[in-house]
């Protein structure tokens, strides 16, 4: 048994996880893109300082430039920049819940742009995963810790993710390093939103408090930092074996959206987890005959 692979993998799905229960906490001070574009310069600026100044590792040639901006607008603007939008409109372990129907989103998308033969147990997975989601979000839409709107765009924002996930894991890197990769995507993708940021901004919505630095430094270091470094050294090895970490999202981020932001947890709750899992489950098992 590969423990190193299993403590990436746990590990990635904690921090992860935590991203949505620190994200609800920070917009309680601010905006959604002050906090995004924060986050994204202070977590890219901190990796590329140890990346090229600490360790020496050479920077970006050519193309490369060109890779990494293309990853940092999926994986950085887009999805993240969605993301933090529908968690305004979307409760903590919702979001977390989210995150989990991206194994199956990622089989889908390989098999419709890549080829990749696509089984039976695959739609049953995704109907399953669906399903799943939708009750559990029930009783939240009931009591406005969720609305449609914020749905919607969450699932835009995991299609963003896993369009990203397979483009990383299928682009050749020449050997760039991954705090390099990292951190000039997070950065650039921060820059991307930049001029989002100058159109939106509400002096009188932020309030830089306790709240807001904390959101944002949690979610520059463990999650920006430790989560994606962990989680792209999981997507070099196999991009859809790396993708069934997530279904672990869904458990850890209802218990850390439970205990810090005090938000139900409900048989519907227990039953839409179960459904999840059952899908991502079922979408494994589908992998592995076909293998």
């Amino acid at each position: 048994m590969n423990w190193k692979y299993i403590a990436a993998g746990v590990g990635f799905a904690l921090l992860w996880s935590s991203a949505a229960s620190a994200t609800k906490i920070a917009l309680q001070s601010a905006q959604p893109f002050v906090l995004s574009v924060t986050r994204f310069f202070i977590a890219g600026a901190g990796m590329l300082f140890f990346a090229h100044v600490i360790w020496r590792k050479r920077l970006p040639q050519k193309k490369e430039w060109l890779y990494i901006a293309l990853y940092g607008l999926l994986n950085i603007s887009l999805y993240l920049g969605l993301y933090v939008v529908a968690m305004q409109e979307v409760a903590a372990g919702l979001g977390s819940m989210a995150v989990a129907v991206n194994p199956v989103l990622i089989s889908i998308i390989s098999a419709v742009l890549f080829d990749h033969r696509i089984t039976i147990l695959h739609w049953l997975s995704l109907a399953l995963c669906s399903i799943g989601v939708f009750v559990a979000a029930w009783p939240l839409l009931q009591n406005s810790f969720a609305t449609t709107g914020g749905i919607l765009i969450m699932f835009l924002s995991m299609l963003a993710y896993s369009a990203g996930a397979i483009y990383f894991a299928r682009t050749k890197w020449n050997g760039l390093h991954i705090l390099v990769i990292n951190g000039w995507q997070t950065l650039i993708g921060g820059l991307f939103l930049v001029p989002v940021l100058l159109f939106t901004y509400r002096e009188q919505l932020n309030q830089f408090d306790l709240r807001f630095w904390g959101g944002v430094l949690w979610l520059a270091v463990p999650v920006s930092v430790a989560a994606v470094q962990l989680w792209l050294w999981l997507l070099k090895r196999n991009a859809v074996t790396a993708s069934y970490w997530l279904f672990l999202c869904p458990v850890f981020g209802y218990m850390i959206a439970a205990v810090s932001l005090n938000e139900p947890v409900s048989i519907y709750t227990i039953a839409g987890v179960l459904l999840v899992t059952a899908g991502l489950y079922m979408a494994q098992r589908g992998r592995k005959v076909k293998a």
